[in-house]
């Protein structure tokens, strides 16, 4: 039997044992009266001088570490506030406590009742007055020296990677408060929080290979919404000038260190407001979620420095692509040429059908990796904006944006095509490339076209991918760091690399 086999039983040994002299494993009702949290918020306000403290605190958490010296013991343990030290003496608490207490393992969780007292080496410790077990663990934890560190293991096993890695719950308790943060920014601006289909009779609002499922009752093939963008366009035709969601999404992707096929963004709309619009309030909405949540502007991102507050740079898609990636200009408006230079670059183009598609795969190698200060590209041809409104002085582009930091896309956004008969001809041209084999490109969606028939406003629209946000906030270097529970490959068929 290995090492980890032979722990493994020997914990459940001993909780057969407990049981069988009539312990209770898993009691329930404990009155909880404060958290380690507030026991160390009250601890700062005690006199320098003082080294006991009557205060009595009622606190319950999971045993971390356990130092037993005969018929006393010190303990870590912690809650989802903190963790702190506890001093456990058999005279304190009874005989039958400490019997009990003696029986206990690292992983267990336990109540504990007393005052505080201040150890030789300066640490405030609660005094236990009273010790109960409150949930047995039959599993041991990881050795507390190394940790969990196996990328595989603690994605697969999340719940121990936040039990033995602090550093893993700072992150998510960050990611709530971008959010919050977030939801708080549109609010303030009369944005109205609203939820959309899930499932969507067509995908629609992004180039993206959908998931598929079925409706038994309606024996009908819906989607797992790729973005919720047309139908948050129906509420603005509807009159709700101002919406914004906070959902997932999903796309039948890869899975890498930036994609994750089931991911977080937020989508809003604005009616009377233009792309320029959005990106004055992008700027200053991460300038807000920065300060909030990391309490500065100026952030370290993989080793670069990056500052989120100011203006941000604004470049068009064609200036980038020959200032910053090197691309002479006069290949921009030459397919042939532009696949030979492509080619020569090393750069492989799977979608040659249209001029567009190659210019954007070039900026994605060319460019985009050297964006590493927040940066507007602007410009964007029509080709590869079936949903944006064309531009008035060069109609071949539209008034769309992305947003690029720290060398990957962030955000997306443009002022809405709000021309049933453009849009209808955009759609179209979208199903001859679906036909012609781009599995990405839209479908028709007439019921839509109909929405805007009615008249949708002047609009402007955004989606921004919260976790990549996360990831640039919280310092992570990919994806799965972010996301409670990434999608995995099935056990034991992952690689190294993977991660």
């Amino acid at each position: 039997m290995d090492n980890a086999k032979d722990l493994l039983s020997k914990r459940k040994e001993k909780a057969d044992g407990l049981k069988a002299d009539g312990i209770n494993l898993f009691p329930n009702g404990f009155a909880i009266d404060h958290t380690i949290g507030e026991i160390a918020e009250h601890i700062q306000t005690l006199p320098e001088d003082l080294h006991e403290d009557a205060t009595f605190f009622t606190v319950a958490g999971r045993m971390m570490a356990i130092n037993r010296f005969g018929k006393s013991a010190f303990i870590r343990f912690k809650d989802r506030t903190g963790l702190m030290q506890a001093y456990i003496r058999k005279d304190k608490v009874g005989d039958a406590a400490y019997a009990l207490f003696k029986r206990l393992d690292v992983g267990d969780f336990v109540k504990i009742s007393g005052g505080l007292f201040r150890t030789k080496t300066g640490e405030w410790t609660l005094l236990a007055e009273a010790v109960d077990l409150v949930c047995k663990s039959t599993r041991p934890l990881p050795e507390k020296f190394h940790g969990l560190k196996d990328p595989e293991k603690r994605y697969r096993q999340r719940y121990i990677d936040l039990i033995m890695n602090p550093d893993v719950q700072e992150i998510f308790i960050k990611r709530s408060r971008i959010i919050q943060s977030m939801r708080s920014f549109f609010l303030s601006r009369d944005f109205l929080e609203v939820e959309t289909p899930m499932m969507q009779p067509i995908p629609g609002g992004a180039e993206a290979t959908p998931f598929v499922t079925h409706h038994n009752a309606l024996d009908m093939d819906l989607f797992l919404r790729i973005a919720p963008e047309l139908y948050l366009k129906r509420l603005v035709v509807g009159g709700l000038e101002r919406v914004f969601e906070i959902n997932r999404n999903f796309r039948n992707e890869g899975v890498s260190t930036r994609h994750n096929p089931e991911f977080t963004m937020v989508e809003f709309y604005q009616a009377y407001a233009t792309y320029e619009d959005l990106m004055d309030m992008t700027e200053r909405m991460f300038a807000h979620i920065a300060e909030e949540v990391n309490g500065s502007t100026s952030i370290t991102y993989q080793g670069d420095r990056v500052e989120l507050g100011g203006k941000w740079q604004r470049i068009s898609l064609f200036d980038a692509l020959e200032t910053i990636g090197g691309v002479d200009p006069s290949l921009l408006t030459d397919k042939d040429r532009l696949l030979e230079f492509a080619a020569a670059q090393g750069i492989t183009v799977t979608k040659t059908g249209r001029l567009a598609k190659i210019i954007t795969k070039l900026f994605d190698i060319l460019v985009e990796p050297k964006l590493i200060q927040p940066t507007f590209i602007t410009g964007y041809p029509a080709e590869v904006s079936p949903l944006s409104r064309r531009s008035d002085t060069h109609p071949d582009l539209t008034e769309r944006f992305e947003l690029f930091i720290a060398g990957r896309e962030i955000a997306n956004g443009f002022s809405e095509l709000n021309d049933p008969e453009d849009q209808r001809r955009r759609f179209v041209q979208q199903v001859e490339d679906r036909e012609a084999g781009d599995e990405e490109a839209h479908c028709m969606d007439d019921d839509y076209i109909e929405a805007l028939e009615y008249g949708m406003p002047p609009t402007a629209g955004q989606g921004i991918g919260i976790d990549r946000l996360v990831m640039l906030l919280t310092d992570a270097a990919s994806i799965r760091e972010v996301i409670l529970f990434p999608h995995m490959k099935p056990k034991g068929s992952i690689s190294k690399t993977d991660n």
